[in-house]
């Protein structure tokens, strides 16, 4: 069965929130789902997944010291992670503080690994973002990205 990987940071909560509602989402498309916090994540994690979700706080519109700490430790297994599925999210303290740049480094780290980034062309094109605790229509982002996640993890797995 495809496994779907959910690395997040969360200091308040609500980054760890909306990595339950993404796992949950994934979880309906029928993939194996492990959540990890960053702590947590291990390099071969991330080797073992078919598709990874990175989750982190908006910190001056980039991602959190832990999650980068990961990201830079990932240099070790560079061209190993290529053709797997990527996909991002994050929580802010207000709008206009930097959510869309702190998706875009996380999916930037994950380009240059060759991993594959579906967008959204609807809503929340570059992965789902909440200001403070994710109101409901943010647990739905989450769990449509989770979704989505999974079922190209399925698409490319066949």
């Amino acid at each position: 069965m495809p496994t779907v990987l959910v690395v997040y940071d969360s200091k308040t909560g609500n980054t760890e929130k909306m990595a339950l509602k993404i796992a949950e989402g994934a979880k309906q498309v029928g993939v194996n789902v492990i959540m990890k916090r960053v702590e947590q994540a291990k390099i071969e994690d991330l080797l073992r997944a078919d598709g990874i979700v990175f989750g982190s706080p908006t910190y001056y519109g980039q991602m959190s010291a832990s999650m980068k700490a990961l990201i830079d430790k990932s240099v070790e297994v560079h061209g190993q992670l290529e053709g797997k599925v990527g996909a991002a999210f994050t929580s802010s303290g207000g709008t206009a503080t930097g959510a869309e740049t702190t998706l875009l480094s996380i999916l930037e780290a994950m380009l240059v690994h060759g991993m594959i980034v579906q967008g959204d062309p609807h809503n929340k094109h570059y992965g789902a973002a909440a200001v403070g605790p994710p109101s409901d229509k943010e647990r739905r982002s989450c769990n449509k990205l989770g979704e989505r996640a999974a079922r190209l993890v399925i698409k490319l797995k066949k």
